[in-house]
């Protein structure tokens, strides 16, 4: 069985409640939160802090005593899924077969994009501004090549596969999630990664164009405003 790469608690820069808050902090942290995650999926990650505030019907004092920073508001209302992220990676490098691992890491990924817009969007955007998320992120780019070198090795997936096409991939499948009609965006999104799937596997035809020079990293957009 592969080496599992060292496991680390998802990031996020606010931390879970602090022991012993009053009663109110929590229930106020906990609005916050959920205005968070309902503003980013329906608006992106440019929504305004102060409009979440609004939105949990608290004063932006409140907001910035448990979130200093855009970016600790978003990892602490994403922490969840970020760490699913991290786990779905982790089981796919236990897998003994390392095409379906892969094929597994993307199928989760993809249907959390899916189902989870303003996860989409943070993720794309703001996360790297959060400690600890540089070195998920470098976790994950170790991760995703020895799953594609291993691939490889059995014969499963063909040469000309880089790890950058991953990134590709997750960057075409964010734009069907976030341009497609709330109703389909399910459906074409499993509808590309089969397209994508099916290119995968070793073939005698024409070889692929050079891979991009994509990483990870290039998933993250700086944020365009502050608020």
């Amino acid at each position: 069985m592969p080496a599992q790469l060292p496991r680390n608690p998802p990031p996020s820069a606010s931390g879970p409640p602090t022991p012993g808050q009053r009663a109110d902090a929590r229930h106020n942290r906990a609005r916050l939160l959920r205005a968070a995650r309902e503003a980013y999926a329906l608006n992106g990650p440019d929504v305004p802090s102060s409009a979440i505030a609004r939105r949990a019907g608290v004063g932006a004092a409140t907001l910035y005593r448990h979130f200093p920073t855009r970016g600790s508001l978003i990892a602490a209302a994403f922490s969840e899924q970020l760490g699913q992220c991290v786990a779905a990676l982790d089981e796919a490098l236990q897998d003994d077969d390392p095409w379906r691992g892969l094929r597994s890491v993307l199928t989760k990924v993809c249907t959390m994009q899916a189902q989870d817009r303003g996860f989409s969007a943070a993720f794309l955007s703001q996360f790297p501004d959060t400690p600890g998320v540089h070195h998920e992120r470098t976790r994950a780019e170790a991760g995703l090549a020895r799953l594609v070198r291993r691939a490889k090795d059995t014969g499963q997936l063909r040469e000309d596969f880089d790890p950058s096409d991953v990134t590709l991939f997750l960057l075409a499948n964010n734009g069907v999630v976030r341009d497609s009609p709330a109703a389909a965006s399910m459906a074409a999104s499993r509808r590309l990664l089969a397209y994508f799937l099916q290119s995968c596997p070793p073939t005698d035809g024409t070889p692929l164009p050079r891979p991009a020079p994509l990483r990870l990293g290039d998933l993250y957009k700086p944020p365009h405003r502050t608020g």
